[in-house]
């Protein structure tokens, strides 16, 4: 039974114009009054009149001299206005005055809510996609039209897209849904606000719905804008729509709406148009399996995930950017585009797969990452060995770690993992991550790797947002996925008793599954076909140490590519044993037939790392071969008096030692090869979305260090590998043509067949990282830097630390190494604060020994400073310790410095940054 309002919501009143609001342009509003009609029912009663409020921008647009490609019809929800639109008004003339394509906005106040009509009786659903559609008959769209809908503005938009094929070209929402599942509870502050007993006093009576809505804004809402929202809704007789739309939601299949949203979801799924879906995460009643729901319907939809963001989107994120950049690509002209449509770019669709040229030449060479096992698969010399394994060293043969793959790969089959499910991996190094990732890709599920160095709230972020189907997990990220509501049904690699399993919500455990497999196997049953090339086969997640880690998804094809770069790079192949102190090369070992140890140490403090750890690892895999993060390293060389001396006999067999993931600096490399004395030391760049793109030696960097370059030498484009330079502006944006010229500084842009295909559910960073590169497997690092004369690369710092200060541009890390020269000083960070353009620089400096506590620099040592950085600094802060990123533990995190800086110059408190 559908809930009651109180007497009151039946309360009638004029549409009216609204009152002068911050970012309303009174020349955006007008009155419509859509004339009544008979009853559709012989000797029903007649549809009466109704007059909406909307901002129109069609007399905008004339006064431009311009005519509209199309309309952008916007609904809000509940219970905001139309009003939630502005952005995307003021955006939509901005583009049309710049002469970009010309849309005409037309966002409606729903009738009984905003400025339109009061009209004393209850809308339902199918209601309000008839009332709109009534009125767009009376505007007379002839299309095409755009849909943009927001909260169950969203459900009624995308009922009259379903009503009106022959007008719509594209469909766009935000925070919405089409579908209550039975077997989902409805949102709990949705199952609150739907009670008899406080439905109409919680949304009519008081405005207590009204500021909920606005309190749970991302950042916080100004006094002027949250008035905005609730001017036209003062007074209980104005707000008997907003209980009305409460009262409307369908709960179950009983409820009188529940059609209509069945008919409106079954809609959807048919509709054949482009479609943008924009979600913020922090919503706490739209859920996301309502995203997923909707990303199914429209399986040809972009995706963007506005990390931060909560439910009313549009406040909270930059929708309208993104909405008019989406229709600049996909509908320049108002037109739904065709395959032959060659005025679109080649990668406009970057939620899709690689480019079908590229795809043709990465199936015609293309070698599952399993290849080496299946070659090795009878060979019984070590596959891998576990540091760290209970009760001591454990060894792994080639042959027991193929026939484990194989058994988990059936035994996930068995339990109905499928080709496409996401298994999220929550398992630290070793022989059951090796054996579950591998199994996985084996059978074309994708797997989700979020390594716990990302600490709790990154991990969270990252499993929330990858929407696991599946969690393989060790028991604390079993437990963290419980308490914290991480998606997928959990299978554990230990054995639990009962009552933890029922707790754990454990349904089976790593070596029942195996068990499983290994049934299925004997009775006949075969493993499917290799997985195609192009299809996804990993989500590997960012560090975060500049933003919310992304999800970046490879193709089976791409990660064979990153298989086959490091093997060429570095010989590194069957036969080699490896030491592996970086997860992602511990996973590759098995792809390239290496024999690798994962030394014992906590892979989330990577400073655990001890050399005596590493000489024990080097023995157990007899290995050649060392990879180690910068921070494992120092933490390695600082511990080098404990080594023996069968220790460094050990470390003496090492002949190549790797360093990645953040800047090496020369010293470092130079004590390590001190260790590892046959070693030739070289340090790789490259990133997540692309594991490496150059490489340098020890010569190389000792070199660079002698030249007085400024920036950190990487050295030469791998194989395979295209590095060029996007010059910055006045303004420190990367705005130049790509370009291969010496002594360019600008954002480093790169090309190569193991670049990542896309951004999980981020269409609008994948789209940046694309933009003006003309290979789909090119990719804007966001590092600023230059090529030298001889082709090699030098990093200057991160696209959003550059500081533009009032003589220019400044790139960091020059000022950071010049400064780094002063006696006394240890690491530096340079920070910009205020606004663009006028910007000054900070230096923040760790001094030798360590300060006590953070305050101003003593007069001397800022003297020194600034003598040395090159460059006019308005302040020098002293800090005990930088703060970096997470996983690295070296990467000194500069946006933290600045927003630091900003404050502690503005007179708050000393604290530590």
């Amino acid at each position: 039974m559908t809930p009651r309002l109180p007497r009151v919501a039946t309360s009638t009143a004029p549409a009216t114009l609204p009152p002068p609001l911050p970012g309303l342009d009174p020349a955006w509003s007008r009155l419509v009054t859509v004339p009544g009609t008979p009853s559709d029912n012989p000797g029903g009663p007649a549809r009466p009149a109704r007059t909406w409020h909307l901002l129109d921008t069609a007399a905008s647009l004339a006064e431009l001299g311009v005519e509209p490609v199309g309309t952008l019809l916007c609904v809000h929800g509940n219970p905001t206005w139309s009003y939630l639109w502005r952005s995307v008004v003021a955006q939509s003339l901005a583009v049309a005055a710049a002469g970009g394509p010309a849309w005409r906005v037309v966002a409606v106040d729903q009738l009984g809510m905003g400025f339109s009509e009061r009209t004393g009786v209850d809308h339902r659903l199918a209601d309000r996609v008839a009332d709109l559609g009534a009125l767009t008959d009376e505007l007379g769209l002839a299309g095409p039209v755009v849909t943009l809908g927001h909260d169950w503005g969203g459900v009624v938009s995308l009922g009259w897209a379903v009503d009106h094929p022959d007008l719509v070209v594209a469909v766009t929402t935000c925070n919405t849904a089409v579908h209550q599942s039975a077997d989902a509870p409805i949102p709990a502050p949705l199952r609150l606000a739907l009670r008899p007993q406080l439905l109409g006093r919680a949304t009519v009576i008081t405005p207590a719905f009204i500021e909920t809505t606005l309190a749970i804004a991302h950042p916080k809402l100004d006094r002027a804008t949250a008035d905005a929202y609730r001017a036209p809704y003062r007074g209980a007789a104005r707000r008997g729509a907003v209980g009305g739309f409460v009262a409307d939601i369908p709960v179950d299949a009983s409820h009188p709406s529940a059609v209509e949203l069945d008919r409106i979801a079954a809609g959807v799924a048919a509709l054949q148009v482009p479609a943008l879906l924009l979600w913020g995460p922090r919503d706490p009643v739209f859920l996301e399996r309502y995203l997923d729901d909707l990303a199914a319907r429209l399986p040809q939809a972009d995706v963007h995930r506005f990390e931060g963001a909560g439910h009313l989107l549009p406040d909270d994120a930059d929708v309208a950017g993104t909405v008019f950049d989406w229709l600049g690509d996909h509908l320049p002209d108002g037109r739904v585009p065709t395959p032959a449509d060659a005025s679109l770019p080649a990668d406009t669709d970057t939620d899709t797969d690689t480019d079908a040229d590229v795809d043709v030449d990465v199936d015609s060479t293309h070698r599952p990452l399993w290849t080496h096992l299946t070659e090795l698969r009878d060979s019984d010399e070590p596959a891998l060995v576990e540091m760290a394994a209970p009760g001591g060293t454990r060894t792994i043969t080639w042959r027991l770690l193929a026939r484990r793959i194989d058994e988990v790969a059936a035994g996930l089959l068995d339990l109905g993992v499928r080709h496409g499910d996401r298994v999220s991996l929550l398992v630290t190094p070793g022989a059951d991550l090796t054996a579950a990732l591998y199994a996985c890709i084996r059978i074309g599920a994708v797997v989700v790797v979020a390594d716990a160095g990302l600490g709790l709230g990154g991990l969270t972020r990252a499993v929330r947002g990858a929407r696991p189907d599946w969690i393989i997990g060790a028991l604390p990220g079993l437990a963290a996925a419980r308490a914290l509501g991480w998606p997928g049904r959990r299978i554990a690699t230990v054995a639990l008793p009962a009552p933890a399993r029922r707790a754990l919500r454990v349904e089976h455990t790593l070596a029942a599954v195996a068990r499983r497999g290994a049934a299925r196997l004997a009775a006949g049953s075969a493993l499917p076909e290799a997985p195609a090339a192009d299809a996804p086969a990993a989500v590997l997640f960012t560090s975060g140490s500049t933003g919310p880690a992304k999800g970046v998804v490879y193709t089976h094809g791409q990660l064979g590519a990153v298989r086959d770069a490091l093997a060429g790079q570095y010989d590194v192949g069957v036969g080699t044993g490896l030491v592996a102190g970086f997860a992602p090369f511990a996973l590759l070992g098995p792809a390239l037939g290496a024999r690798s140890a994962a030394p014992d140490m906590d892979v989330t403090a990577p400073r655990t790392l001890t050399a005596r750890a590493v000489a024990d690892a080097v023995v157990a895999a007899d290995a050649t071969v060392v990879f180690l993060s910068p921070a494992a390293l120092a933490n390695v060389v600082a511990t080098a008096s404990a080594l023996t001396d069968d220790d460094r006999r050990a470390l003496g067999r090492v002949r190549l030692f790797l360093s990645a993931g953040a800047p090496v600096s020369a010293a470092l490399l130079t004590a390590a090869t001190e260790l590892m004395p046959n070693a030739s030391a070289h340090t790789p760049y490259g990133m997540t979305e692309g594991l490496l793109m150059t490489d340098v030696d020890l010569d190389g960097v000792r070199a660079a260090g002698a030249s007085g370059a400024e920036g950190i030498c990487v050295g030469r484009p791998a194989a395979s590998v295209r590095v060029r330079i996007a010059p910055l502006d006045a303004d420190g944006r990367a705005t130049g043509a790509l370009t291969e010229a010496p002594d360019v500084t600008g954002e480093i842009v790169v090309v190569a067949p193991h670049v990542r295909d896309h951004y999980d559910r981020l269409w609008r960073t994948d789209r940046a990282s694309r933009l003006g590169v003309d290979d789909p497997r090119g990719h804007r690092t966001g590092d600023v830097g230059h090529l030298d004369a001889s082709g090699q690369l030098w990093v200057e710092g991160r696209m959003q630390h550059v500081v533009t200060t009032p003589d220019g541009v400044v790139t960091p890390v020059g000022p950071e190494q010049r400064i780094e020269r002063v006696d006394g000083i240890g690491r530096v960070g340079i920070a910009g604060i205020g606004p663009a353009g006028t910007q000054q620089v900070v230096a923040v400096v760790e001094t030798v020994p360590a300060a006590r506590c953070p305050g101003p620099a003593a007069p001397a040592l800022a003297d020194a400073v600034r003598a040395a950085a090159g460059v006019p600094v308005a302040a020098v802060l002293v800090v005990p310790v930088l703060p970096t990123d997470i996983r690295h533990n070296s990467k000194v995190d500069r946006a933290r410095l600045s927003r630091w800086a900003s404050s502690v110059l503005a007179g708050g408190r000393m604290t530590r940054p």
